[in-house]
């Protein structure tokens, strides 16, 4: 089957300008200790592996003396520390300050706990618009907390045939009060016009929330230029720990006045961050985005100049790799790639005509490679392909440490399946 169009996005073949810089692959695979166990992972879209000096940080944390906030000695000083810092480095990596930044478990967590607080604001008449192209998490909690507070919920469909969102400007009305959407489907990688979608919502006076799990591991990104109300990541999709975060204007924090324990912190962003932080995790938060705020030499300059720099150099590698990816399965006879996205994260699902999505992974994995199959909580969007009844899909994503070689190991063993193995 041919390959299905795009732009360069969806990553044209052509080598990156020689006059731009790119990612130094070969040094990072090596600060990344699990690429040793030797299987080709494209399964970052779930979580990515994590480099040495993120997973040292963590240790040494861990070897440290550490106790809870607020107390009179130095071991509780370092964990305060811990959490500055790390609210310091996410604010660097999306353009947010200190101040907004709500540190959490999850995205899904977080997502729950800002829901339930905005839910208070709504009421019967108002409207909160979704898509059908997100992931649960930006979906089911603000299903539910429409639920609760008698709100109505206007859905944004999802073309099948491209993976692009339906004439989305069309759902935010007067009587939108919340828009979510995703910065990138951790599906198909389809990158919305997110500022288009929360300036709509902003001039009737609607929060929007965006999904940035998937986006902020591929792309520089800027809230401001999102132009949105709230954004939410997570670490672990971008070489880091288990952690997440939202970042917010502070302002629009104090107004809104989660559920919380009573002698737990009022002040902003504390207050939404339920229980005592995880203080062993987030040296490894700040490791994470140090590691890649120097992925590319260049003249210095602060963190967060540094961060552009670098994470325009990554979606440059990526396109790179992520061309040969496309390329080569849409040259595989028997495999159909799912969406065309005109703009997208260099991820792609597929399908391999007479296997199932579970017998395709299993079969990858007996070969060393590793993808995920299924519906991968993008639930909505499954159901408008007509896929769930059948498996659902097979993910395979590029991360910062994905190579060429890694790229000739999947495609040879998606050419197995399609010949007929068999796990």
């Amino acid at each position: 089957m041919g390959r299905p169009g795009g732009t360069l996005a969806t990553m044209s073949s052509t080598a990156p300008s020689a006059d731009l810089p790119v990612v130094d692959v070969p040094a990072l695979r090596a600060q990344v200790p699990a690429l040793a166990e030797g299987l080709a992972f494209f399964d970052g879209p779930g979580g990515t592996q994590v480099p040495a000096p993120v997973a040292a940080a963590v240790a040494a944390m861990l070897g440290s003396a550490v106790s809870n906030r607020k107390g009179p000695h130095h071991a509780s000083r370092r964990a305060e520390e811990a959490v500055d810092e790390a609210r310091r480095a996410v604010a660097d990596l999306v353009g947010g300050v200190p101040e907004g930044v709500v540190l959490g478990p999850s995205m899904t967590h977080l997502t729950y706990v800002v829901a339930g607080a905005l839910g208070r604001t709504w009421g019967e008449g108002d409207e909160v618009v979704l898509t059908r192209l997100d992931h649960d998490a930006n979906v089911r909690p603000w299903v539910q907390a429409a639920a609760r507070a008698g709100a109505s919920v206007r859905w944004v469909d999802v073309d099948p045939a491209t993976g692009e969102l339906v004439d989305p400007l069309a759902a935010v009305t007067d009587r939108t009060r919340l828009l979510a959407v995703t910065g990138a489907s951790n599906a198909l990688g389809t990158r919305p016009d997110v500022a288009a979608l929360t300036a709509a919502a902003d001039a009737v006076g609607a929060t929007s929330y965006v999904d940035g799990v998937h986006l902020t591991p591929h792309a520089p990104v800027d809230v401001a230029e999102l132009g949105c109300d709230l954004y939410a990541l997570s670490t672990y999709k971008l070489m880091g720990p288990h952690a997440a975060a939202v970042v917010a204007d502070p302002v629009l924090l104090e107004g809104l006045r989660p559920d919380k324990l009573l002698p737990a912190p009022d002040e902003v962003p504390a207050r939404f961050e339920h229980g005592t932080p995880p203080f062993e995790l987030l040296p490894g938060v700040t490791a994470a985005v140090d590691l890649l705020a120097d992925l590319v030499p260049g003249p210095g300059g602060t963190r967060r100049e540094r961060l552009l720099r670098s994470a325009s150099a990554l979606e440059r590698s990526e396109a790179a790799v992520f061309a040969r990816l496309l390329d080569g399965l849409g040259a595989l006879d028997g495999v159909t790639v799912v969406g065309a996205p005109a703009r997208r994260t260099p991820t792609v699902s597929f399908r391999v005509a007479g296997a199932s999505p579970r017998d395709t992974s299993r079969w990858l994995g007996s070969r060393g490679v590793a993808v995920s199959d299924g519906d991968y909580y993008a639930r909505e969007l499954v159901e408008v392909l007509g896929l769930r009844a059948t498996g659902g899909m097979v993910r395979a994503g590029v991360a910062p440490y994905t190579d060429a070689g890694d790229v000739d190991r999947l495609l040879a063993a998606v050419a197995e399946v399609a010949d007929g193995a068999r796990v």
